[in-house]
């Protein structure tokens, strides 16, 4: 368990001295902003394309995979709606509990720190958890929203999310990646140099940047919060490990996807929140929560994988 705990901590460590540049205010507010945006458009993308540029897409794509992670997925999507509603909370605002209870930091986390921890073989896994996430939950939220909003799904609801799609870095990216991949181009040595050099600036300017965007979110509603964090932390990873289970699911393969899903609550929640004007005080409380509980729970889940 020590063994674990100290090859995480370093991770934590740079989540926490960003949080503590922010909080001095030796790094301002919209540093963190700005950070993030090269991060999201630059670093992480190279990064990403990289990775996705070595990948073979039917080596990838696994069917037990997807619906495992989608069965998982989705339990911890309808108790947290369920949950919220029994509460008495509006449509929207249960849908964004939901989300929330079920959507890891992968990208800004997971990428960087799942593939030096598990290796390069967990590339494909935690790209497929990206995937879904960023495809089907992410549209899931915002078409529930829009159509609560609306009195019913219109089709110019459609055209948004569709935009967002195509504009998102990171599937661009992966999909360039994955077509560079099949046509089996070569990847001149320049090019490589310079996508290695950017993405290496990916896992501690994305983890300095989480832990700045940290500074300024506070603790509010906690009974709420400590639900959702409970709900991300341990039901999300233990539904999806079950679910991997009964589909099948290859052990590395499913080891990758339980720890992916023990992730804290992803920030673009909050940007989704926000966004929408719901929930937001509860979804900030939650990713301060359980980003600080999961410097404990990671290693937990990393031990746990690693015995299975």
């Amino acid at each position: 368990m020590l063994a674990i705990f100290l090859k995480t901590l370093p991770f934590f460590g740079l989540i926490g001295l960003g949080w503590l540049a922010a909080r001095s205010k030796l790094f301002p507010e919209e540093g963190a902003v700005w950070l993030t945006k090269f991060v999201f458009y630059f670093a992480l993308s190279a990064m990403l394309f990289r990775f996705a540029a070595g990948l073979d897409l039917a080596a990838l794509f696994d069917l037990r995979f997807v619906l495992a992670y989608l069965a998982g997925s989705v339990l911890i999507w309808v108790i947290g709606m369920v949950a919220a509603r029994r509460r008495g909370l509006a449509v929207p605002e249960a849908a964004m509990e939901a989300h929330c209870g079920m959507t890891g930091n992968t990208g800004f986390l997971g990428v960087p720190m799942l593939v030096v921890l598990l290796g390069e073989r967990a590339v494909g896994p935690v790209l497929m958890v990206l995937t879904i996430d960023m495809l089907v939950f992410s549209t899931l939220i915002t078409l529930i929203i829009h159509a609560s909003r609306s009195g019913g799904l219109r089709l110019a609801a459609l055209v948004p999310i569709l935009r967002g799609i195509v504009s998102n870095p990171m599937i661009l990216s992966m999909v360039a990646g994955l077509i560079w991949a099949q046509m089996h181009w070569p990847t001149p040595g320049p090019l490589d140099e310079l996508l290695a050099l950017l993405g290496a600036a990916a896992t501690p300017g994305a983890l300095f940047a989480i832990g700045a965007s940290l500074a300024s979110k506070k603790v509010q509603r906690l009974a709420a919060s400590a639900w959702l964090s409970f709900a991300k932390l341990v039901l999300h990873p233990l539904a999806v490990g079950v679910a991997a289970w009964l589909f099948g699911v290859e052990p590395f393969a499913a080891g990758v996807m339980v720890a992916a899903a023990a992730l804290p609550v992803a920030g673009n929640v909050y940007i989704l929140a926000q966004h929408f004007g719901v929930a937001q005080q509860r979804v900030s409380a939650a990713i301060l929560i359980s980003t600080a509980l999961s410097v404990v729970t990671i290693p937990l889940i990393m031990l746990l994988i690693g015995q299975a």
